[in-house]
């Protein structure tokens, strides 16, 4: 509780979710909780709407169903608050990002904020590094 996690009520912007359930898990992640912490924090992080979504997404699980695993958590509470297509449509970008007038520093930035979405493009450090000088000025 003293890395006072953000509250998650919902988001105009879905891409605010990933932000959200991505900075209570750096903050699990740190306190080191086990499987079972981890969702009991997050989930009592959410409120509002996120908390209207949690309550139905409990209910519908069977009450003699094992408890509810963090990753478990963590994709449904993606696959309800950010749509696939959004998902999908960050991973083009990321894969079509040019440097075109942004500076190196900001053309390094966006390409870190947007391999997130495209993780298998990314998951070797040679492949990470030829996308990454692909996008640069020719003249680089």
């Amino acid at each position: 509780m003293k890395g006072r996690s953000p509250v998650f009520t919902h988001a105009s912007d879905p891409l605010e979710a990933d932000d959200w359930s991505r900075a209570v898990e750096k903050q699990l992640n740190i306190a080191q909780c086990n499987d079972l912490e981890k969702v009991l924090y997050a989930s009592g992080q959410l409120q509002g709407a996120a908390q209207d979504w949690w309550d139905s997404f409990q209910y519908g699980c069977p009450n003699n169903a094992p408890a509810i695993t963090s990753q478990e958590f963590k994709d449904n509470f993606r696959a309800y608050h950010i749509p696939d297509g959004l998902v999908e449509l960050k991973q083009e970008e990321f894969r079509s990002l040019k440097q075109g007038s942004m500076t190196v520093a900001e053309y390094r930035d966006k390409f870190a904020q947007l391999s997130r979405y495209a993780p298998n493009d990314v998951a070797d450090d040679k492949e990470k590094q030829r996308h990454f000088l692909k996008g640069l000025y020719d003249g680089l």
